[in-house]
């Protein structure tokens, strides 16, 4: 079923792509759901959730979550979600490829709607970059902060809950604070942000929109990648997120000009020196 809705997705109105981006995160909440709190949820009407049953070919709101029920109970695989236990070696290969160039090719479509020009401007002046992932976000974070480090700019990861609540708790104005999360409502990560915030800080999130978390944040990078929270760690959303970091980072090295520049060819050299 989730394979389904995700191939009618670009067939389906605004509206209706609401719904089911809703539905393609959160399958069991809609399962266990009333049609309004999949319409709250969603952002959307009653109506809206009802059309778009009907868009992807079902008889209406009780026929999808007995079809979700299904897919939830049984997975395909737990390996990825598009992958069946009979495929192939190469027809696995290439659906994870698939599906990781769909992530991308959503990431590039909404690339109009993200606050690149704000999030670079803060980055620009800020005193530290705290990047912030607990569990499988804790690695996108540790990426990050690589990356950013050689701009000249000091950057921190804080990967675990206690870490993250004592910088937050430290925060300065100047400090910025970029969170990711996947579904954005881990409460420690929330507090997190509503204490780093409070203390004057700017807090970039990467997360679903409309979640706890982007609630709490000065600057949301939404991320609407469809991922299948059955499997353990995430996959192409992870891609996806990986690569905005990627484009934020280029972004702000340009931003700082020759410095930043400067900067990045001295560490490259300094990997290059004789041990």
């Amino acid at each position: 079923m989730l394979t389904e809705i995700d191939r009618h997705l670009p067939s389906l109105t605004r509206a209706e792509r609401a719904v089911a981006r809703w539905v393609l995160k959160h399958p069991r909440q809609a399962t266990a759901g009333t049609i309004a709190d999949v319409a709250r949820a969603a952002g959307t009407s009653e109506p809206t959730v009802i059309r778009f049953c009907r868009s992807i070919g079902l008889d209406g709101f009780r026929d999808l979550k007995l079809r979700l029920a299904e897919a939830v109970g049984r997975p395909g695989s737990f390996a990825h979600k598009d992958v069946d236990p009979n495929d192939s070696v190469e027809e696995a290969v290439i659906k994870v490829l698939d599906r990781s160039l769909q992530a991308l090719n959503e990431l590039r479509a909404g690339v109009s709607t993200l606050p690149f020009e704000p999030a670079v401007a803060a980055m620009a002046k800020a005193r530290q970059i705290v990047f912030v992932g607990l569990g499988a976000s804790g690695a996108v974070a540790e990426d990050a902060c690589q990356k950013f480090f050689r701009l000249g700019i000091p950057c921190a990861t804080a990967t675990d809950t206690p870490t993250l609540l004592q910088m937050a708790a430290i925060a300065e104005r100047g400090d910025v604070f970029v969170i990711i999360s996947q579904t954005g409502r881990w409460p420690p990560t929330v507090r997190g942000a509503e204490r780093a915030r409070g203390r004057g800080a700017i807090v970039i999130v990467v997360s679903e929109p409309g979640s706890p978390l982007a609630s709490s944040a000065s600057l949301v990078f939404g991320n609407t990648v469809a991922e299948d929270l059955s499997i353990y760690t995430p996959m192409s959303s992870r891609l996806a997120i990986l690569a905005l970091l990627d484009a934020l980072q280029v972004a702000l090295a340009i931003r700082l000009g020759p410095a930043a520049e400067q900067r990045l060819k001295a560490s490259k050299e300094a990997l290059a020196e004789p041990a």
